[in-house]
């Protein structure tokens, strides 16, 4: 199978982990010789609810008696759809009423960008150097980091860059700017949250300008940061809240919010101001709510920060200079990107799994399943102090 893996599947990198899957079930995930992996990353912070959780499984099962895919989205009523937008709508702030539910979450930032155009009129789209939203054209477009997008140039045009948690750069944002786009805590940067109130002077600023503010919550959402969604910690309400991975309990999916008048905008003037056929998927849809009820109806989402005092109380070494992040949306940084890869590949011969950050090489990403027990973190987290402690030993730090 690894033969053929290579030969036939297009990779994303030259050096892939490569380990041949078997099944996984909770917080493990098993190769096809039977060996376990305790998993740290859930899919890229997707497997909200670990692996084969019972209740999501049950509602895939149940639609796919119903029906599966029967039209383009926007055309039919399909009950998942609708009852997941509603239970949304009544957990999210307002203004923020109204969802439009797509495939993925890169598709969920291009509705957005094209919606913060429409409500405007304007053209110019401002980002955060290191950020990340995506990898298709637009998405790209608005992606802070020259060395990965500059093969695919040319990009969209008239966008800026301002620094994340500057607030000199916020006077970038003008009467000339249809949307200002940030990760609530920003991701492939290392996991930076706001500080200094930042995003409260974002949302002051677009007020003044008319500019629409947009938040990726592709990973911070859905009970990953203690609240459902991570903007819900620093006491705002954006115009637009983008969503994608843990979302779907580990089915792929997206979606972008924002108040009726705005969505409204959509749909005329002109018709099909944004179309997927897949988007809303009746199956998707299950899975999604019942990750959803399942996030509002347990303890899970507090549950988050009592586990993060956990990993901090545990993960203290050395060669870990601190840990970002908020929840279990976490960053320990070492003392440089050797250390964090050498730490990372003996984790996983160890038999846990962990992974990398896009742009700080220096950071590892623990990004669990929010039902990981205590007793797993704590079995963890030896893991990666034994591999610290050998990594210390061969570079004689």
């Amino acid at each position: 199978m690894k033969k053929d893996f290579f030969k036939y599947q297009a990779q994303t990198s030259p050096n892939p982990l490569a380990i041949e899957i078997s099944h996984a079930k909770g917080s493990y995930i098993y190769d096809t010789n039977g060996k376990p992996y305790l998993d740290f990353v859930a899919g890229v912070s997707a497997c909200t609810l670990g692996h084969q959780n019972t209740r999501v499984n049950n509602a895939i099962k149940e639609q796919l008696d119903k029906y599966s895919h029967v039209m383009v989205y926007g055309e039919y009523i399909q009950n998942p759809a609708v009852e997941f937008c509603k239970l949304l709508a009544e957990n999210i702030p307002a203004p923020l009423n109204k969802t439009y539910l797509v495939n993925s979450g890169t598709e969920a930032t291009e509705g957005a960008l094209k919606l913060a155009k429409r409500v405007t009129g304007r053209s110019q789209l401002i980002s955060c150097f290191n950020a990340y939203h995506g990898n298709t054209m637009g998405s790209m477009s608005v992606m802070g980091f020259e060395d990965r997008k500059r093969a695919y140039r040319p990009l969209l045009p008239d966008v800026d860059f301002i620094h994340f948690n500057v607030e000199e750069d916020l006077l970038k944002i003008t009467e000339k700017t249809a949307g200002i786009i940030l990760e609530t805590i920003q991701g492939g940067a290392g996991f930076v949250e706001p500080f200094n109130g930042f995003l409260s002077k974002v949302r002051k600023r677009c007020d003044e300008v008319g500019a629409l503010m947009i938040l990726d919550e592709i990973q911070p959402g859905f009970g990953r940061t203690g609240k459902l969604f991570g903007f819900q910690n620093y006491n705002i309400v954006p115009d637009i809240v983008i969503m994608g991975k843990g979302m779907g309990g580990g089915m792929p999916v997206g979606a972008f919010t924002a108040s009726d008048e705005h969505m409204d905008m959509l749909y005329d003037n002109p018709k099909f101001g944004h179309i997927t056929t897949f988007g809303g998927h009746p199956v998707i849809a299950a899975a999604s709510l019942a990750t959803l009820k399942e996030l509002l109806e347990t303890d899970l989402i507090n549950q988050t920060l009592e586990k993060e005092k956990l990993f901090r109380s545990l993960l203290v070494h050395p060669l870990i200079s601190d840990i970002r992040g908020r929840g279990l949306m976490l960053a320990p940084m070492t003392l440089s990107a050797e250390i964090t890869n050498r730490t990372i590949l003996k984790c996983q011969e160890k038999g846990l799994i962990l992974f990398w950050l896009l742009f700080e090489g220096k950071a590892i990403r623990i990004t669990p399943p929010l039902t990981i027990s205590n007793a797993e973190i704590k079995e963890g987290c030896e893991i990666i102090l034994k591999a610290l402690d050998e990594v210390k030993q061969e570079l004689g730090i």
